[in-house]
């Protein structure tokens, strides 16, 4: 592969949001590695990829546990070279109430969203800080700012991933590496046909998000221009949390 071709990390690649952002970063020119530990699906978007980008790997890892996350990136760097960004978009949600919520369901989703994003950064800047530098995008919700009942543990991480953001973009400035959260809102990941009216014209923008509006705000966070942004968290909600809504 060409010298300056640059290599992402995807976490959560194997569908949604994170398998239209290693098909954009493909189109764009990186060579991704698509993190997942759904195999089946995995492979199905690694067929996808590599249409685009041939050099694409795909690599099957269980985020909660440590060694497999530590194995990953060794991985990638490894059979890619050089770490140029990180995506870290894989999550899991439960809404489940906090009455009923167990203790091994907390930590499942803890370890799954916000604890493997600590892990992926450090393991990734390790490569990054040998070469140069590198930007980490967490993605993160507007629900670490707003929520609905039942959603404690998600909130809870994705609230730890913006402090975690800047903490991280703090501690790796000597690297030269950015590190930067995006809050999506209502990102369809399904059929856009089958939203109601009443969804889209809810936002300022008209209209529900998709998985591009995410994955082109990744691009413009991974440019190396674009390095005097970092520590920051960007909402991308079509408004949502900028609009006062009351019972009329």
């Amino acid at each position: 592969m060409s010298r300056d071709t640059k290599v992402v990390i995807v976490t959560g690649a194997a569908k949604g949001i994170g398998k239209q952002i290693a098909i954009d970063f493909a189109k764009a020119g990186y060579i991704p590695s698509l993190i997942d530990f759904d195999k089946n699906e995995l492979e199905s978007t690694l067929s996808e990829v590599t249409s685009i980008q041939k050099d694409a790997i795909a690599i099957t890892c269980d985020v909660k546990n440590p060694d497999e996350i530590i194995q990953a990136v060794a991985e990638t760097h490894n059979k890619l070279g050089d770490i140029h960004c990180l995506i870290n978009n894989a999550g899991l949600s439960k809404w489940k109430s906090p009455y009923e919520l167990s203790v091994d369901e907390w930590d499942d989703i803890l370890n799954t969203n916000l604890r493997s994003v600590f892990l992926f950064s450090r393991e990734a800047a390790k490569y990054m800080s040998q070469s140069g530098g590198g930007s980490i995008i967490n993605m993160a919700s507007t629900r670490a700012a707003m929520s609905e009942p039942h959603s404690e543990a998600y909130a809870a991480t994705k609230g730890g991933i913006v402090a975690l953001t800047h903490a991280l973009a703090a501690s790796f400035t000597d690297d030269y590496i950015t590190v930067n959260s995006i809050s999506p809102g209502w990102i369809h990941t399904g059929d856009y046909k089958e939203l109601r009216e009443v969804d889209h014209e809810q936002h300022l923008s008209k209209r529900v998000g998709m998985p591009a509006d995410i994955s082109r705000a990744c691009l413009f966070l991974a440019q190396s221009d674009n390095n005097f942004i970092t520590g920051e968290n960007l909402t991308i909600d079509g408004g949502m949390t900028r609009k006062m809504i009351y019972e009329h």
